[in-house]
């Protein structure tokens, strides 16, 4: 079994609220990328935590990259004393390793709000995956950043750069290699706290849609909304439209 790594976080709002939120980066990111919604979420009354995955941002390095392990991590975050997370959002792998982390350990969250989520990867996206990640490392500078995403809000653009040099590219490579079945379609069906899931355009680029999402969509308690004309990082790319359907899914 996987030991668990203790993962950073920061936060937003007041810590005594009693409404609590842990927030889940994606590969190649950091707990600070996820401040739209820390704010959003702060600014609705809630306490809002966002953590660094095992070997990104600040947090602990290790040679287990599997999504078991990222959700291993996540399994050991938890509220005061033994509560329950109100609310967990997760983007990408962090969505992936928030089903598995939810599936695994019994009353770690309430709900959960799935951003554009990882959860089954064919070949054809393992690829593409693969390319960004190497452009990126390739090329992590702000000018760089501003060129592939010129509507990103300029703090997105440096955190973007910050996370691309905090993140072990290592742990990056090895996410791909040690998860060559990436698929977590059958926790997620398991589940039975409420799921939505806010998924890119497909016509723009998404890896929530066409069959996935149908397979997916047979579960009652899973919604789904698609922001339209924004791809795998709606909340960078659509950000006002993506809180208005965060609140819509909470509401």
């Amino acid at each position: 079994m996987t030991a668990s790594v203790a993962l950073p976080r920061q936060g937003w709002g007041d810590p005594a609220s009693s409404r609590r939120a842990l927030l889940v980066h994606g590969l190649g990111s950091n707990g600070a990328l996820m401040w739209r919604f820390g704010v959003a979420l702060s600014e609705g009354g809630w306490f809002a935590e966002a953590v660094d995955l095992r070997g990104h941002g600040t947090a602990p390095r290790t040679l287990d990259y599997s999504i078991a392990a990222y959700a291993a991590d996540l399994g050991a975050c938890r509220v005061r004393g033994d509560e329950p997370w109100d609310l967990v959002i997760g983007h990408s792998l962090g969505g992936a390793a928030a089903v598995v982390a939810a599936a695994s350990v019994p009353d770690w969250t309430r709900r959960l709000v799935l951003i554009d989520p990882a959860i089954h990867l064919d070949e054809a996206d393992r690829e593409q995956v693969r390319e960004s990640q190497q452009r990126q490392f390739d090329d992590p500078t702000a000018e760089a950043v501003r060129a592939e995403h010129p509507t990103w809000h300029p703090l997105d653009v440096e955190l973007k750069v910050r996370s691309m040099q905090e993140v072990s590219r290592w742990a990056v490579e090895q996410t791909s290699e040690q998860n060559r079945e990436w698929d977590v379609r059958l926790p997620a069906l398991s589940l039975d706290v409420p799921i939505h899931v806010i998924a890119g355009d497909p016509e723009v680029y998404a890896l929530f849609r066409g069959d996935l999402a149908q397979q997916l969509m047979t579960r009652p308690s899973l919604t789904m909304s698609v922001v339209a004309g924004a791809g795998h990082s709606p909340h960078r790319d659509a950000p006002e439209e993506t809180i208005r359907q965060l609140w819509e899914a909470l509401a």
